[in-house]
């Protein structure tokens, strides 16, 4: 699968998420973000390997993203990791392999429009926290995900930016009593200012586009 799709700079927006289907309820880990570790590359090595013992070659990538795909850069302490499968819709080829043999919990699927398929497992420390993200082949969301963590991976400067806007953001949301989905909300600006720089490196975007 590229790490690169031309429909990545097309739909980084929200998702109207009127479907999202719960299949199981998760506690809320608190909101708080920590330096970076060393040991996060080798968790999600560890996590990788496991995901393809349970899956096979119906793993298509299992991709490290997230702030703890980024050396250096602070992050909330959960490991997120892009999965792709042939088909998310016919859940009986992973589902069952991922929840039995890899001791994931599968939370919801999202059948929103621009969602992808979208299904989310996690695991809930500890030891570590996992968020694992199930897509379709050649998904945008995974290209978004991998080109955004390669550009940080790579530039400094926007690897600064971010993590003030984490720290801005954190604190915020704690002093207002808010969740992680306004925290993520409160980054969305920056990230978007950032993808878009990225895009236009990559020639996914010509200047002056946005």
């Amino acid at each position: 699968m590229p790490l690169t799709s031309e429909e990545a700079p097309k739909h980084h927006h929200d998702a109207n998420r009127s479907g999202v289907q719960l299949v199981a309820g998760r506690s809320q880990k608190p909101l708080q973000i920590v330096e970076p570790s060393p040991a996060w590359a080798s968790t999600f090595a560890a996590l990788a390997q496991q995901i393809r013992n349970a899956l096979g070659d119906r793993a298509l990538a299992v991709e490290h993203v997230g702030s703890t795909s980024v050396p250096g850069l602070l992050a909330k302490d959960v490991i997120d990791v892009d999965l792709v499968v042939a088909d998310p819709g016919d859940e009986a080829a992973y589902v069952g392999c991922l929840e039995k043999t890899a001791g994931f919990v599968f939370y919801f699927r999202d059948l929103s429009p621009g969602a992808y398929q979208h299904r989310f497992f996690g695991r809930d420390g500890p030891p570590v926290w996992v968020n694992l993200h199930v897509y379709g082949p050649d998904c945008p969301e995974v290209a978004r995900h991998c080109i955004f963590r390669d550009w940080l991976r790579t530039n400094e400067r926007d690897r600064d930016l971010y993590a003030q806007v984490k720290r801005d953001a954190m604190a915020a949301s704690c002093n207002a009593g808010e969740t992680m989905r306004e925290y993520n909300a409160r980054k969305q600006p920056v990230i978007r200012q950032i993808l878009d720089r990225a895009f236009k490196a990559t020639g996914l975007l010509e200047p002056g586009d946005e």
